[in-house]
């Protein structure tokens, strides 16, 4: 309907003249905002303008206090059908077993399946550093386990001690 934060409501309408649309939606004319405010109160409403850059300003008598509550309750509704994505980590050693590495995985896909990024991450320590080759086969084998749930998102790639690769769900 209206996106209503700071509406002028009732006598706070300065405007001299303005168009009226009535509770139950028909169109009530143009007329001053004195004439329009006493019409509102004589239906025990509130005339809240909806339009302030219409030439004239359009205005709606309506329960504003009931409005509000109602459309509270309609951006509360829709921030909880929001899904923000997670980003999960798995982290990885340079020598890991067959085992733990589909292991690794498995969580990996559970994660996937969620609707969760997946960062993946190698850590080379001390004298590892020499064999970052190695690190880009684990990270490969382990994209293979993936392959089928997820997309590579960021391809592997060092930073500083670690091979960071980021997965994200496919669609």
């Amino acid at each position: 309907m209206y996106l209503i934060k700071t509406a002028e409501i009732n006598e706070e309408i300065r405007d001299l003249e303005v168009r009226v649309i009535g509770d139950d939606n028909e169109q009530l004319g143009v007329m001053s905002s004195k004439e329009a405010y006493a019409l509102a109160q004589e239906r025990k409403l509130d005339l809240v303008k909806i339009a302030p850059n219409a030439k004239p300003p359009v205005c709606k008598i309506m329960d504003f206090g009931k409005f509000r509550y109602e459309q509270q309750k309609r951006d509360k509704e829709a921030r909880k059908k929001q899904k923000s994505a997670q980003v999960k980590e798995i982290r990885l050693g340079l020598n890991i077993e067959k085992n733990d590495l589909e292991t690794k995985s498995k969580n990996a896909i559970k994660f996937l399946q969620s609707g969760d990024k997946v960062k993946v991450s190698l850590r080379f320590k001390g004298r590892e550093m020499g064999y970052t080759q190695q690190g880009f086969e684990v990270i490969k084998k382990f994209s293979a386990a993936l392959e089928e749930v997820a997309s590579l998102e960021a391809p592997a790639k060092l930073e500083g001690r670690s091979l960071v690769a980021t997965y994200a769900p496919k669609k």
